[in-house]
């Protein structure tokens, strides 16, 4: 792939096919420039807003463009000393699903006595629409047990995938099940030792899922297998989808390697190997042209990786980002992440430099999650605390704070059409107004 570089902006030569150039993100976005994504990605985009997406929805683990980074302006004041305000509460049982947003729809996953629920809430009310349950053991093996995978709207229907491997293509409106597959008793695959917990990737009609040794393609309208790995167990991580020497891919974050795969047929592009401790490789990669981030907890760390060759070449390797789940965010040339396993209280929000791995700066707070928007950092603390602190390289500005949840909050807030979601472990969700 030759990437010519043009007046600040990356441009392909028009002979590779299955490219397209989009406009570089701005400050709000992930780099500003030097992101691609396979032929049709606009299209697909186009899809969802005439399917009922709307621009500001987050209709996927980690957002509309897959990197923790919402679409959407925020308001220039913080909220005032009594936090946000509450729009509304509801209790959707135990887990770490985060939402997922499609238009005046929120979707996720809780599991009360054994049973797993779907739930489909009225983003302005909170009220249950529809519920869909099923038998899935709690499975509470050192924590809290529970869902994980959150759910995956696309058009008119959502996705779900269970920690036994249980996965479900569902009516959007109503919940009535399309079809469904178990990735163990139909595929022979093996579960990982926490359990499916990788959300479904959506690309050209194919339902992709962090499962076998590198991965697995479902057909959008059936459910039959169109591809699959050995199988073995597959990795935590949700699918990135990236393009690599003009083929459409899809990044996993797997077992004891990071890999990247063909949509079309699961060919495996390059794979370069990364253990850790556990064999837990949870934190989405993040993809900016030919290189890549990972980063692992329980004190591995984290490489920016260079895949432009026929083998991954490692730009820098350090333990200045050790993040067990939550996946970091990038934004103008510099990473924003948790340092330190989920819940850790001498964790730390740190901001390093993409390039050459250099922190910059530290915040001192109790390991959780993130996501970021507008040139702005939305950090839940793992007990609770949200911390609104501005992207900056030159220091963590603190714009507000308030504790908004009590209790364990290892999950991804979501922002998305002027509402803030949090959600804490025993699944109390709390929908709060920025605007």
């Amino acid at each position: 792939m030759t990437i010519n570089r043009f007046e600040g902006r990356v441009g392909l030569h028009s002979g590779e096919a299955g490219i397209r150039p989009l406009r570089p993100w701005s400050r709000n976005g992930t780099m500003g420039r030097g992101r691609w994504w396979p032929a049709g990605w606009a299209a697909a985009v186009l899809g969802w807003s005439m399917a009922g997406c709307l621009a500001l929805d987050w209709p996927h683990y980690r957002g509309p463009r897959y990197d923790g980074i919402s679409t959407e302006s925020v308001p220039g004041a913080g909220w005032s000393a009594q936090g946000p305000a509450v729009a509304w509460k509801a209790s959707v049982g135990i887990g770490f699903a985060a939402v997922s947003v499609s238009g005046d729809r929120v979707y996720t996953t809780g599991n009360q006595n054994d049973t797993d629920t779907v739930y489909c809430l009225d983003a302005r009310t909170g009220t249950v629409q529809w519920k869909h349950s099923y038998p899935c053991p709690l499975d509470p093996k050192y924590y809290e047990g529970g869902t994980l995978a959150t759910p995956t709207v696309d058009g008119d229907r959502v996705y779900t995938v269970s920690k036994q491997g249980q996965v479900y293509c569902l009516n959007a409106a109503t919940g009535a099940v399309v079809w469904k597959a178990d990735l163990m008793k139909d595929f022979g695959l093996e579960r990982p030792t926490w359990g499916f917990s990788g959300s479904v990737l959506i690309q050209d009609r194919r339902a992709i899922i962090n499962a076998g040794n590198a991965g697995l393609a479902l057909g959008t309208a059936d459910g039959r297998a169109l591809w699959k790995s050995g199988a073995g167990a597959g990795g935590y991580s949700t699918p990135v989808p990236a393009a690599f020497s003009g083929q459409a891919c899809a990044v996993l974050f797997g077992f004891r390697d990071v890999m990247a795969v063909r949509i079309e047929d699961g060919r495996e592009v390059w794979r370069h190997p990364w253990k850790t401790r556990y064999d837990v490789n949870a934190a989405d990669p993040i993809v900016w042209g030919n290189e890549v981030f990972i980063a692992s907890g329980y004190d591995r760390g984290c490489a920016l990786l260079d895949v432009s060759g026929k083998e991954p070449r490692v730009v820098w390797e350090s333990k200045v980002i050790r993040s067990q789940v939550s996946g970091a965010v990038l934004i103008d040339g510099h990473l924003y992440g948790m340092d330190g396993n989920a819940g850790d209280e001498k964790g730390a929000l740190k901001c390093v430099e993409w390039k050459s791995g250099r922190s910059v700066w530290s915040l001192p707070m109790v390991n959780g999650a993130l996501l970021a928007a507008d040139g702005q950092l939305f950090a839940l603390g793992g007990k609770g605390e949200l911390i609104w602190v501005a992207a900056k390289p030159q220091g963590p500005e603190i714009r507000a704070r308030a504790q908004v949840l009590q209790g364990k909050c290892w999950t991804m807030p979501v922002l998305a059409n002027g509402r803030l979601y949090c959600r804490n472990t025993p699944g109390d969700l709390v929908c709060l107004t920025l605007r």
